[in-house]
């Protein structure tokens, strides 16, 4: 067996209720004023106070300006804002862009590094500031990986920041701080932790620790998933979920993603779509690439997936039959249709793919290389 390493939060709870943990953890810890980053649907659904009516005892704040697709700014804005109290530690509360940007302050708050010197992979230089990560969502498991992604609005594109000092500190994994979540966030989000789970799956870099956790992760969301968007009060569809996420979390965090996620950041970049949607639209498309060179791994998931198929079936034809299943789930939730839909111009195509082919970090994860004409390709058959 080839040699791996495994990495997650220092300590994760998860739960229904486990919410309520917060307090003695902060007690624990000798955390006396917290900043907590969040957004404002989050804080004004309510959700927020699950957090906040244990923290009577504490001095905090609250940064709520951290938009759905965060960008380098926001970082720099939430950084100041630290700094105007004797604030000891951060706790994140929302998606993965609150727990990036409070990955990113933890860091930085010391003041040793600026942002621009930490974009890349192991640039960090030291652990900074307690960071605990309550995700209010199922599917980007930043609460347990060692990335932090961001746009970057002067090249048009996304960076990430790689370090094993962004892992949070403690993570709350509480299916009740998902149950505000919008239908359509609950999709996209869903969709892109069966991303994670796939692409972890699929990826060079996978081990038999990762693979476990991304095939369980994988049937868990395609039966959760619907029942989350269509019933949200569904605590057990929430818990499931936001189990898998971090299933998926943690298997993509150590084993990485692909193409799928290399060719969405572009989109995010140039076009502000949401991450959760962009890997979503993406995902059967590059799966329709990958297909070819890993038809037993997806046998094994067309199994995980429960997808219908007949004694008969040859492996390419398994292979087909989990690429429309994708594309139905898809279909199921609302994510889009094509690319056109959201906008995109045709004859953007060949930037997009010359933004994406740089993304080496990620596309050397890829189970099948890609090169410049075959990315415009999947991206022509997304439109």
């Amino acid at each position: 067996m080839k040699i791996s390493s495994f990495k997650s939060a220092q300590k994760l709870i998860t739960g229904q209720g486990c919410s309520a943990v917060l307090g003695e953890y902060l007690e624990s810890l000798s955390i006396k004023c917290p900043l907590i980053v969040t957004d404002k649907g989050v804080r004004n659904s309510g959700t927020l106070d699950l957090i906040t009516k244990q923290l009577k005892q504490n001095h905090f704040s609250i940064f709520d300006d951290v938009p759905a697709e965060p960008d380098d700014e926001v970082v720099e804005h939430c950084l100041a804002v630290y700094r105007t109290k004797p604030h000891d530690a951060i706790i994140s509360v929302g998606g993965g862009s609150a727990i990036d940007i409070a990955k990113c302050v933890s860091v930085l708050a010391g003041k040793k590094q600026t942002l621009s010197a930490i974009f890349g992979e192991n640039k960090v230089l030291e652990k900074g500031i307690p960071h605990i990560a309550i995700p209010t969502t199922a599917g980007t498991g930043s609460e347990v990986t060692n990335i932090a992604i961001l746009s970057v609005p002067s090249e048009q594109t996304k960076k990430g920041i790689v370090s094993d000092f962004l892992l949070p500190d403690l993570a709350i994994v509480a299916p009740e701080m998902t149950v505000s979540c919008p239908s359509h966030i609950t999709a996209a989000s869903g969709v892109d932790a069966l991303v994670h789970a796939i692409e972890s799956y699929l990826s060079n870099f996978s081990s038999p620790i990762t693979d476990a956790l991304a095939i369980k992760a994988m049937g868990m969301i395609m039966t959760n998933l619907p029942i989350a968007y269509k019933s949200p009060q569904d605590l057990d569809a929430r818990e499931n979920m936001a189990t898998a996420s971090l299933m998926a979390g943690l298997a993509f965090g150590n084993a990485g993603v692909g193409a799928v996620h290399a060719l969405a950041y572009p989109l995010g970049g140039r076009y502000h779509i949401s991450h959760g949607v962009s890997n979503a639209l993406l995902l059967p498309f590059v799966m329709e690439w990958n297909k070819t060179v890993c038809l037993e791994r997806f046998s094994h998931m067309a199994t995980a997936l429960s997808t219908p198929v007949n004694p008969h079936d040859d492996a390419a034809t398994i292979a087909n039959k989990v690429i429309q299943q994708l594309h139905n789930l898809c279909a199921d939730v609302g994510i889009p249709k094509g690319l056109h839909v959201l906008g995109i111009k045709q004859e953007d195509i060949p930037a997009l793919a010359a933004e994406a082919i740089k993304v080496e970090r990620l596309l050397r994860n890829n189970p099948r290389k890609l090169s410049l004409s075959d990315i415009e390709r999947i991206y022509q058959a997304a439109y």
